[in-house]
């Protein structure tokens, strides 16, 4: 059992060494990895905006095919609990949105050609409003709502 921990620990060492060799000899720099984030998406206060920077398109279509659980009521704005999924083949990314935040992009995940169209996160509501999951495809974009109630100190208000 100690041998597996030690193993674990020299790999992650290792691992971690490697990247800081990379980062210090100038092969990654924040720059390079943070080419493509799409800042404009992510900075936008409206969500057909965040949508048309991040996706090229704002019109979504209610589908079934898009599941998202989330909890009805949110004691804890600060840590609400999603997850999306779907049934569509060929997902190429998903995108979760808080209608009711000052910026409503929360999270946006590229998924590759084999990856399972499924994310989990935790995410953090100013009030209560819709959560949108929108599914991008090759034949357009997928979206489900869920309404979520965020009370203040889990007291109903």
């Amino acid at each position: 059992m100690i041998d597996a921990k030690r193993r674990t620990l020299l790999k992650g060492s290792l691992g971690a060494s490697a990247i800081g060799i990379a980062v210090s000899a100038g092969l990654l720099t924040p720059g390079t990895v943070l080419a493509n984030w799409p800042k404009a998406a992510f900075a936008a206060t409206e969500t057909d905006a965040a949508l048309n920077d991040l996706l090229g398109s704002a019109s979504t279509e209610t589908s079934d095919q898009v599941k998202i659980k989330a909890p009805d009521i949110a004691e804890n704005g600060a840590v609400v609990p999603v997850t999306v999924e779907s049934d569509v083949a060929g997902a190429k990314s998903i995108a979760i949105i808080a209608a009711g935040n000052g910026t409503p992009l929360i999270a946006s995940f590229d998924l590759g050609a084999d990856a399972i169209p499924f994310v989990s996160t935790r995410i953090k509501m100013a009030k209560t409003a819709d959560v949108i999951a929108v599914v991008q495809t090759e034949s357009g974009l997928l979206s489900a709502a869920k309404p979520v109630k965020v009370t203040i100190g889990g007291c109903g208000g």
